[in-house]
């Protein structure tokens, strides 16, 4: 009667750690941890660098009220205190793109969202010297501003950069809005407001968005709903292409990343914030649909609470296959090697390092 009593003790201890979110025992361990931001990270985003990639960069951020910052890891996991940019207002996204016409020649930059001044902030690559005059407003007359999520579109047929943001809440249609970012004539970039799109629940509210160039799409979370998707060009018009992922999340849907192969395949992940796992579909659709997005599995990973990633499936040093960033509540990012997420999901592995 002892030893049964001591059972019954037991599984109630199992049970109640599992339903306090105890870590899954299976879920895969990063390569990387970085060290701590000072208060809140939020979101990260990877900066290759084509000339040699070991000097490559993650870009992450914190989001404090009053001293929130965009910081800068090497791959190893070490702050880069010299680039790193504190003193800012709640910065919650990041996003990168490669090539911004500017006066001085094309310029590397990383574009964040500083949600208590609604404003853009832009920073050059690998430098990280502010670039903005004193930020982009957006969202700019609405009396809901309070911008959120960003993603960087570059449009293939002239190299033209758009950032498409969303904000902490906004109307039913139109919640997103999207800028040309370009050269004042002075070397300060400036945007241009092109188009407000996109359906918004009203459940929660929308801060991961995410961009395929090559493809032309934009994907965003609309929480407890699911992931819409429409064009990235605002030439091609404001028609929601799909909304899938409904009923597939513990509770919300976020960060989203893609993971690209050459010839248009690949795979979306998006968090599954509150199970601590990633969701994946395929980036190509389904045959005979490209706007079909069927989930094909789930990875659990060792992040808390994941609401921001970025994927390259570009070969780093230490990282076989592309690098997997995801940020945790423990106030870092986890970097993963996307041949062990191959491995444990059953996926493919790009084999082209450049």
């Amino acid at each position: 009667m002892k030893r049964i009593v001591l059972s019954i003790a037991s599984l109630a201890i199992i049970v109640s750690c599992k339903a306090q979110g105890t870590k899954d025992t299976a879920a895969l361990k990063p390569v990387v941890i970085t060290e701590k931001v000072l208060e809140d990270s939020d979101d990260p985003a990877i900066w290759i660098n084509k000339n040699n990639p070991a000097e490559s960069l993650v870009i992450g951020t914190d989001k404090d009220h009053t001293n929130g910052g965009v910081y800068v890891f090497t791959l190893d996991g070490k702050i880069d205190k010299k680039r790193t940019v504190t003193g800012l207002k709640r910065v919650n996204n990041v996003d990168i793109a490669y090539g911004l016409k500017l006066n001085s020649g094309k310029t590397d930059i990383a574009v964040a969202t500083e949600r208590n001044t609604n404003s853009l902030r832009v920073f050059s690559l690998p430098d990280m010297k502010i670039i903005d005059g004193k930020g982009i407003e957006v969202f700019q007359g609405e009396a809901e501003q309070k911008p959120m999520g960003i993603a960087l579109y570059t449009r293939p047929s002239d190299g033209a950069i758009f950032a498409i943001v969303s904000r902490k809440s906004g109307p039913a249609e139109g919640y997103l809005y999207q800028y040309l970012l370009k050269d004042n004539g002075h070397g300060t970039v400036v945007g241009e407001l092109v188009r407000r799109f996109g359906k918004y629940s009203g459940k929660k509210e929308i801060e991961s968005v995410a961009v395929d160039n090559e493809l032309g799409y934009v994907y965003y979370s609309d929480e407890q709903t699911g992931i819409r998707k429409y064009y990235a060009d605002p030439a091609k018009g404001n028609e929601e292409l799909a909304l899938f992922g409904k009923g597939e999340f513990k509770e919300d849907n976020e960060g989203i990343s893609i993971y690209k192969f050459d010839d248009g395949t690949g795979y979306i992940l998006v968090s599954d914030q509150s199970a601590n796992r990633f969701n994946i579909y395929p980036r190509e659709g389904a045959k005979g649909n490209v706007n079909l997005h069927q989930r094909i599995t789930s990875i659990p990973v060792s992040t808390d609470q994941s609401d921001g990633s970025d994927v390259t499936s570009i070969s780093l040093p230490g990282f076989e296959g592309g690098m997997f960033v995801a940020m945790s509540t423990d106030k870092t990012f986890q970097l993963y090697r996307w041949a062990d997420i191959a491995k444990k999901a059953g996926l493919r592995v790009n084999s082209n390092k450049k």
